[in-house]
């Protein structure tokens, strides 16, 4: 059984009608366990994370300023919600989840985050909904502890992965893998090693295929040791801050796909869940839940 990091401040209280769905960090875990998919016994609570590793991804400064409350109001604006000692926490604590789930992933084969998956945390700042890049730090967790030579990071969230982009730039241990939105968020992007940009409204036939054609050979070129998948479900059609039009079940075969070959290859991996938006909870749970239905079928 793999094991899943979860915590009760994953749901952070926010002003009424604030459109991100903080209630799904509580309802996931429910319907795991109330499906069977997951025993309580595979949830662990983070603790908070050594300082060093986040460091080793952000910059001081900016954790200096985040951690003592004391980022400017444009800084804070950007992030997308309200600074609070609450909310740091809230961050650190899932930080620490990603990363003490990529260590279990190394026995189990697989590890799971009901929150992370904060790929637009740059090394210098936050934005849109993310403070602390989760993967990123897990990432450079395993390569300084020699435990992995070559990560791939597969982000599959319809927004783009720019934060994870700027801190890995330059650095040939981590290969960022991004395919996303063309007309998404953000709208000025980073370079990733590998982006692929889909027209608005992509259905699942394309994006299915290119993933296909695309993740197997990038896994035979680069090789890599682990794999971080960032299993956004904001590429639903119903997803109000995403373009394209997948629909639920092909939401679910792009999970196939991707942990399918992680399974066949042996290649421990880490997943977080990252965005969805869709209007009806009901659906974003579904999709997030699909996720946690397919890596039983192929783990357990």
């Amino acid at each position: 059984m793999f094991p899943i990091a979860f915590h009760p401040i994953y749901k952070h209280p926010l002003p009424d009608g604030h459109r991100f769905p903080m209630i799904k960090y509580e309802l996931l875990p429910q319907q795991l366990l109330l499906e069977g998919i997951a025993e309580t016994s595979q949830f662990f609570e983070p603790g908070m994370p050594n300082m060093e590793h986040v460091l080793a991804v952000h910059k001081p400064e900016y954790v200096e300023q985040l951690t003592s409350l004391t980022l400017d109001a444009r800084a804070v604006r950007k992030t997308g919600f309200p600074l609070s000692a609450e909310l740091v926490e809230r961050e650190l604590r899932i930080a620490q989840g990603t990363i003490a789930g990529a260590e279990q992933a190394l026995q189990t084969g697989i590890a799971f985050n009901i929150a992370g998956g904060t790929h637009h945390a740059y090394s210098t700042h936050g934005e849109a909904f993310c403070l602390l890049n989760d993967q990123a730090m897990a990432a450079q967790y395993l390569i300084d502890r020699k435990k992995a030579k070559k990560v791939l990071i597969v982000d599959l969230d319809v927004h783009q992965g720019n934060g994870t982009a700027e801190i890995f730039s330059g650095n040939d241990s981590v290969f960022t893998f991004s395919m996303h939105g063309k007309s998404n968020y953000p709208f000025k992007k980073e370079l990733s090693d590998l982006d692929i940009a889909l027209p608005d409204g992509t259905a699942d036939d394309t994006y299915l295929v290119i993933l296909e054609d695309t993740l197997p050979k990038l896994i035979d070129t680069e090789k890599p040791d682990f794999i971080f998948y960032l299993s956004g479900v904001d590429i639903l059609a119903t997803d109000k801050l995403g373009k394209l039009g997948c629909t639920i079940a092909g939401c679910k075969r792009r999970d196939e796909i991707a942990l399918e070959l992680c399974h066949k290859l042996n290649i421990p991996v880490q997943c977080s869940m990252g965005g969805g938006y869709s209007p009806d909870i009901k659906i974003i749970i579904e999709a997030h839940t699909n996720t946690y239905r397919v890596a039983k079928d192929l783990y357990y």
